[in-house]
């Protein structure tokens, strides 16, 4: 499950088939992160990480149908909120962007 993030790889499009361990794949990175800027042990057999300024994190299915906001809305929303307040020094995991419906299906 290797990593690699420099200014050569600085973005990841990570696909493959149904339960193929594309959000774990995210997930463990994020938190392999997390881990080494708080000084835990890393389990890994070679590490070399820059610090980051902020973790962002997208992941999963919401709406908010009280305020007419569909899923693909929210998943809109909380996409700018991050490409506003990313830095380059910040470290964001994307997970099923654009999958989201209206708030009018289903009803």
């Amino acid at each position: 499950n290797d990593c690699r993030l420099d200014s050569d790889n600085s973005l990841y499009l990570v696909t493959g088939a149904n339960m193929g361990g594309k959000s774990t794949y995210l997930r463990q990175n994020a938190l392999l992160v997390i881990m080494a800027q708080m000084g835990s042990f890393v389990p890994a057999a070679e590490a070399s990480l820059s610090l980051f300024d902020s973790i962002f994190c997208r992941v999963g299915a919401s709406d908010d149908l009280s305020r007419n906001l569909s899923t693909f809305m929210v998943e809109m929303k909380e996409v700018a909120a991050i490409l506003e307040k990313g830095t380059p020094r910040s470290l964001a995991i994307v997970d099923e962007i654009g999958r989201g419906t209206s708030t009018h299906e289903g009803l």
